[in-house]
């Protein structure tokens, strides 16, 4: 008798359960797919010199299918043309996540330290501002730039992301002023074809808390 009393109550009791465990795994999905990523850089992320499609920033948003991802990024863009494009790129896409990958062309053209520093913290306070997470790229520059400037130069994004607490801070892409020769393209700046998946790679892999907290958070709440 008591089998016969409990069975049907466990399978009332499972009945219930199953449409409130994939009403969550829904809602997840979907608020996941609701989050999304900005890139906002120059020609390193615009996929310069190679087919747009191959660009890491296009590699990685194929492989973040429920994530929406923005590339908005500029071949030849300084710190300061940023400034100007970053409002209305945050108010017509409303990213959760900033990829900001700035400051190559300032340094490329000799511009003061303190400017281009300026420039990216004002950037910084921008897009926290706006309600997303900054994610902080380095950049480096040929050697042929003097040492003190090109010291100065990157030791200025490590500064900043200390100052301003950037959680997701990447010194350089690849290999920074150590990377292989045979990754970049004629003019020793921009990274090959061959390169793009790496890059895709540190990016994804420095956001993969931000990644895994989106995931997460909505299916907590049941």
């Amino acid at each position: 008798m008591r089998l016969s009393l409990t069975a049907p109550h466990l399978r009332t009791r499972c009945f219930r359960l199953i449409p409130v465990v994939l009403l969550g795994l829904l809602i997840s999905t979907q608020a996941q797919g609701n989050r999304s990523i900005l890139v906002f850089g120059d020609s390193i992320s615009a996929a310069y010199g190679i087919d747009f499609e191959s660009g890491w920033a296009q590699q990685l948003a194929r492989e973040l299918p429920h994530i929406t991802l923005v590339n908005a990024s500029v071949s030849g863009e300084t710190t300061g043309g940023g400034i100007t494009r970053l409002p209305t790129a945050l108010k017509v896409h409303s990213p959760n996540l900033v990829v900001l990958e700035l400051g190559g062309n300032d340094g490329l053209r000799g511009y003061p330290i303190d400017r281009i520093r300026t420039n990216l913290k004002r950037m910084i306070q921008d897009i926290r501002a706006h309600g997303a997470e900054v994610v902080l790229v380095g950049m480096v520059l040929p050697p042929n730039y003097g040492q003190r400037y090109l010291t100065k130069f990157i030791s200025m994004y490590e500064e900043l992301a200390r100052e301003e607490s950037v959680e997701y801070f990447l010194p350089a892409l690849l290999e920074g002023l150590k990377t292989s020769r045979s990754l970049l393209q004629r003019d020793g700046i921009h990274p090959t074809a061959e390169a793009q998946p790496m890059i895709s790679d540190q990016i994804k892999a420095l956001i993969q808390p931000w990644l895994q907290s989106s995931s997460n958070e909505p299916s907590s709440s049941f």
